[in-house]
């Protein structure tokens, strides 16, 4: 049977798989840059280089993005994230264990290739399976998988590459990624329901489908503005905390752990929230909410660490928590047969929208003669514009409702 009926264990079990997927490869990407300093002195390169070495890894991811979408839709979704999840492990175990900048760098590369694949095909997975009604949920568990990753996996990360090396950590999210791809085998049905539609387009003239359908371009826009409303900004914490407020570079881990743990617990409640209350009314009311927090951590004077964290809670709360039933919405916005190439296209979108944040960001605020930043507020400001347009356009996208997997009522 393609799709067996779901038991609510078997379906927990499954988010919890998915959720680890996310874990092991937000990890790999959050890990490099706390390790800038190490990479800089042992491999003699410059903040230039180290900053393409961190590049690299979403701008290969939204190259993936845009060739998964000729080949996504023709294979069993199981099948394929647990080809890419191996693939994605072996390159990561490759950046362990690269003797050089220039095979590190290509060991990068290669795993956002393939984990930048990998969090388009979990979604898809997420709402094959979930029903709509049921998806905000859903989706607060596997988003939970951000704040694990911020405050149990990069200080544990941090705490191996000083004990073992910087090696370690890589090596380890490798051997982590081989056992959740057992447990993925176990727990996932076959997901293969997109593959029994009628006739199927050619690949190229399929995905000419998905850009010209007026739904899917308003969730495309939609998409990339929940990126751009974070990316102008969130970059340029740490450099403003420690040059504007005050905070000493061994304060700053606290701001991600307070604000980790913290959407930790908030991640499902809202995901609840979003099923009881509706998924547009409570993004709404988040992505206005986030617009306080965005200005206030921009202008902040020097303050002690209590107060700051404060703040950065409530940014790190309210900048996530958009995203679950915002990211709900996009997931429904194709039709089961379309929606792998759809997400695959999507991760593009995204990744495209969060280096062009990054970069305008980057033009936008400056230094004064004492060493201050300068003009941060704007970099909010931008965000803040992106987030009440994606208030506007949230209205617009149309969702699909159903899923081709149903749970089983006992």
């Amino acid at each position: 049977m393609t799709h067996p009926l779901l038991t609510p264990r078997r379906e927990r079990w499954l988010l919890l798989t998915i959720a680890g997927i996310q874990f092991t490869h937000i990890l790999d990407f959050m890990i490099m840059m706390p390790l800038g300093p190490q990479f800089t002195q042992l491999f003699g390169i410059s903040d230039a280089q180290f900053g393409l070495l961190v590049s690299a890894y979403t701008l290969a991811a939204g190259v993936s993005g845009l060739a998964a979408a000729t080949y996504v839709d023709r294979f069993d979704r199981k099948h394929l994230l647990l080809t890419l999840y191996v693939l994605f492990a072996l390159a990561t175990l490759a950046c362990g264990l690269a003797p050089g900048y220039g095979f590190l760098m290509a060991a990068r590369v290669a795993a956002g290739l393939f984990g930048g694949v990998l969090s388009a095909l979990a979604q898809t997975i997420v709402a094959d399976v979930i029903p709509f009604e049921r998806r905000g949920r859903a989706m607060g568990i596997v988003m939970s998988s951000f704040s694990v990753s911020t405050v149990a996996g990069v200080p544990t990360g941090l705490f191996m590459a000083h004990h073992l090396g910087w090696q370690a950590p890589f090596i380890g999210i490798a051997l982590l990624s081989g056992v959740l791809a057992a447990g993925a085998a176990l727990t996932l049905p076959r997901l293969a329901h997109h593959l029994q539609a009628g006739h199927r387009p050619s690949v190229w003239r399929g995905i000419a489908q998905v850009l010209a359908d007026a739904n899917h371009q308003r969730a495309f826009a939609f998409s990339a503005l929940l990126m751009f409303t974070g990316f102008t900004m969130l970059p340029y914490i740490t450099i403003y905390m420690q040059a504007n407020v005050g905070l000493r570079p061994d304060q700053i881990p606290y701001l991600y752990l307070a604000g980790g743990v913290a959407t930790l617990f908030t991640a499902r409640l809202i995901g609840r929230l979003s099923d009881r209350l509706g998924k547009q009314r409570l993004f709404r009311v988040l992505a206005l909410a986030v617009i306080v927090p965005m200005l206030a951590i921009t202008l902040l004077p020097p303050w002690p660490l209590w107060a700051v964290l404060i703040v950065s809670t409530a940014l790190f709360i309210c900048m996530s928590g958009r995203m679950i039933p915002g990211m709900a919405m996009v997931t429904g916005a194709a039709a089961p047969a379309q929606r792998g190439t759809f997400m695959a296209l999507n991760s593009a979108v995204q990744s495209a929208a969060m280096g062009l944040a990054s970069f305008v960001g980057g033009l936008i605020i400056g230094r004064d003669a004492g060493g201050l930043v300068t003009r941060y507020w704007i970099c909010a400001l931008v965000g803040a514009v992106a987030s009440v347009l994606a208030v506007a356009l949230v209205r617009r996208v149309r969702v699909h409702a159903t899923a081709g997997v149903q749970r089983h009522p006992a």
